[in-house]
């Protein structure tokens, strides 16, 4: 599935960079340990590798219909998604209510939470997760469409 030209130019303009996955990359397998680590009071806990992972396996569900997107903005920093952050967004899944979307509105990208009030046919509504930009109520005229669903946020600490 990969993008038309004026597409990639439409998500540029709206601040977010496609990164293509490469399908035909090598998996890279790292160590992962059995053991939980405590994000409260440390407590001991063995270092026994349970498996390798593979990040592309883990955050990758359908490669043909997945894309990095890199995120310029503030408006989604109360779901942990910063300025320059990238997107791990799935195009194949089904947008549902609570779930954090690419989305064009009238022919311009953004990244928000969808609200659907009132059932399938209700009300919609794009959400930030930053009281300083406001809700995006969908307007009678309005054209929208769900890009893709946003599955995984990759940033540096």
């Amino acid at each position: 599935m990969a993008l038309e030209p004026e597409t990639i130019e439409k998500l540029a303009r709206a601040g977010l960079t496609v990164i293509h996955p490469d399908p035909a990359a090598n998996p890279s397998y790292r160590p992962v340990f059995i053991s939980k680590i405590a994000a409260g009071f440390p407590s001991p806990a063995d270092d026994y590798v349970e498996r390798r992972l593979d990040l592309n396996q883990h955050c990758i569900r359908y490669p043909e219909a997945t894309f990095f997107l890199r995120v310029s903005g503030h408006s989604m920093t109360g779901a942990g998604i910063y300025d320059n952050d990238i997107l791990v967004v799935d195009r194949s899944l089904k947008p549902v209510h609570g779930k954090i979307v690419v989305a064009i509105l009238d022919g311009e990208f953004t990244v928000k939470r969808l609200s659907i009030e009132g059932g399938a046919c209700g009300h919609l509504a794009l959400l930030p997760e930053n009281s300083d930009y406001p809700r995006i109520d969908i307007q009678d005229g309005q054209e929208l469409e769900i890009w893709g669903v946003a599955t995984f946020v990759i940033h540096a600490l």
